[in-house]
């Protein structure tokens, strides 16, 4: 679990980096990236450390590589003692809020002597803010709105931290010869978005080996419970982990129990009772003798109430119960029916790696395309393109498809839509292109109606086929962006212009219950990593995740098609001329 621990390290130094004055803006940068790829970077950090291999890992070099070793070997990095020492710690926590920066969390401290979330909740109330230099009543609603982001989100982690993290005890519990089977449950069995704690269950004949090994991994945080047959820890990271031991007779009754949700628990408990039966967490019994009739497997437990077994990402109350009893729990979607991958980033603009090292590790996973989808030129944070330098992209990307065939590089642009709703690039330039995948950068506080508007109007550009992370949320930092979901659902099933489900763990845009909304109004998705550097390639699986949340048949999926039926669907809503 190093390498959380050391991802946070790094996020902590990034955030001193940009409360002192004067401090490279690239140098800060290169700590962000270390911090996001060591969450997503498969394999043991320790092992890495002993092989040499840290520099293999995108965005560390030799620098950053040093201080690996060093938390490896020491537990702590003196640098970052170095820098706490410069930096109070309270705007540290200022500028973790968003629509608070350095300047203004320097301000708030200097000024009027903030030293917490509840001192500047109580600043804002008094309307003192104002007082500032810059900061005027819409400034104080950012704050406020970022607040809130904040304390709903300070007892939860992301989906794809949390997977990493149950992976890594699930790795170090299942080599012991007393477990029989392990398995995560809870909200991360279901594939929630973000994560209040991680659920272990484990069948086994004798717990004591399993409980004592798994308290040896709790952090600073410390042992929280330690009995017989259940316990608790806290990682590192402050993140509370239970671990659950169960006869082998009982797991499957227990892992749906413990798996949840609550509300489809007591649908499937109502629904036992008016079959004469007890359903609990120790199986499933019969009448009045309480006679054991199922308890081993899931698949028992639902078969003996009448129902097909529900993939846990349906499990919270939508009508699964019903559809279970029926036999019409839909084939979901798989990460192998995919057949593209869609919206990748390379070096042009804001990726880390050449197009071939994208297009080369995207064919090693199997996928039989990619489209590379560049920025546009009015992101020029993101490097976006000119139209001259777009042409030179689009010759490169002719040349590599002569070399990977029969990969094929799809030639697309993430394109901006602009505060009026017109597409960053002429429909002359649109028309070149294999695939336009339409986004939302900028002037994210449009009011509702001129949001729909903006949006809806770049659906219906012929030359547009995806609009990419259609709420622009980013978990913990960015609220959604004000905007009709079912109206825009609705001009996207007309149009043909899919939706996409961006795989980035911060984003998972679109949700579970918009994939459900856009899937009723008709409308069609791509499910894409949104790849900037290769480590991102590994995200799929939570966008899979998000979409079988979200009930999706790989029909409904269009990047489940080979490249031409792909193409072919892309240049559809095409003038003729242009096809």
């Amino acid at each position: 679990m190093k390498q959380f621990e050391l991802a946070d390290l790094f996020d902590r130094i990034a955030d001193l980096l940009e409360l002192k004055s004067g401090e490279n803006p690239f140098r800060i940068r290169a700590y962000r990236r270390a911090a996001l790829n060591l969450r997503s970077v498969p394999g043991d950090l320790e092992e890495k450390v002993r092989a040499g291999s840290l520099e293999k890992i995108p965005g560390v070099g030799a620098d950053l590589a040093q201080k690996i070793e060093e938390f490896i070997s020491t537990g702590r990095l003196e640098y970052l003692e170095r820098l706490k020492k410069q930096v109070p710690e309270c705007l540290v926590t200022l500028v973790g809020i968003p629509g608070v920066g350095p300047k203004t969390a320097r301000l708030l401290y200097d000024r009027l002597k903030i030293r917490s979330i509840e001192d500047l909740e109580r600043v804002l109330k008094q309307g003192k803010l104002r007082s500032l230099p810059g900061l005027r009543e819409k400034k104080e609603q950012n704050i406020l709105r970022g607040i809130r982001l904040v304390q709903s989100g300070r007892d939860r982690m992301l989906l794809g931290t949390a997977l990493a993290l149950g992976r890594n005890i699930l790795g170090a519990l299942k080599s012991l010869p007393e477990v029989l089977e392990i398995e995560l449950a809870g909200s991360l069995r279901r594939r929630q978005e973000t994560i209040g704690d991680i659920d272990i269950l484990v069948s086994s004949r004798n717990a004591r080996p399993v409980m004592e090994r798994f308290i040896k991994l709790a952090g600073p945080g410390g042992i929280q419970a330690h009995g017989e047959t259940k316990s608790s820890i806290r990682t590192g990271q402050g993140i509370q982990v239970d671990l659950r031991v169960v006869e082998p007779d009982s797991f499957g009754a227990a892992l749906v129990y413990f798996t949840g949700s609550k509300e489809h628990n007591i649908r499937i408990r109502s629904l036992a009772v008016r079959m004469g039966l007890t359903v609990n967490e120790y199986g499933v019994f019969k009448g009045k003798s309480q006679k054991r009739v199922a308890g081993r497997s899931e698949a028992d437990v639902y078969r003996v109430l009448g129902m097909k077994w529900v993939p846990p990402e349906l499990r919270e109350d939508h009508g699964e119960v019903e559809a279970a009893r029926k036999g019409r729990i839909p084939k979901l979607l798989e990460e192998g029916d995919l057949k593209g991958s869609i919206h990748n980033h390379s070096k042009w603009t804001d990726g880390a790696h050449s197009i071939e090292e994208v297009a080369k590790a995207i064919r090693q996973k199997g996928y039989r395309y990619m489209v590379l989808s560049d920025h546009s030129r009015s992101l020029r944070i993101a490097g976006g393109l000119s139209i001259p330098e777009l042409e030179k992209e689009m010759r490169e990307v002719r040349r590599l498809n002569q070399r990977l065939v029969p990969f094929r590089i799809l030639m697309g642009s993430e394109v901006d839509i602009l505060p009026d709703g017109r597409l960053d690039y002429p429909d002359s330039v649109l028309a070149r292109l294999d695939v336009v995948i339409a986004a939302v950068h900028s002037a994210f506080k449009q009011p509702r109606a001129a949001m729909t508007r903006r949006i809806i109007q770049a659906i219906r550009n012929p030359y547009v086929s995806i609009l990419a992370h259609p709420t622009g949320r980013l978990l913990g930092e960015r609220e959604p962006v004000e905007v009709d979901l079912e109206e825009v659902s609705r001009a996207a099933a007309a149009a043909s212009t899919a939706l996409e489900i961006n795989c980035y763990p911060q984003r998972l845009d679109l949700n579970d219950v918009h994939i459900r909304q856009a899937r009723e109004a008709g409308a069609r998705f791509v499910v894409s990593t949104d790849t900037h550097v290769l480590a991102n390639l590994e995200n799929l699986e939570l966008g899979v995740a998000t979409a079988r949340r979200g009930w999706l048949a790989p029909s409904e999926v269009l990047n489940t098609l080979q490249a031409e039926p792909f193409l072919a669907w892309a240049r559809k809503k095409r003038p003729a001329r242009s096809r």
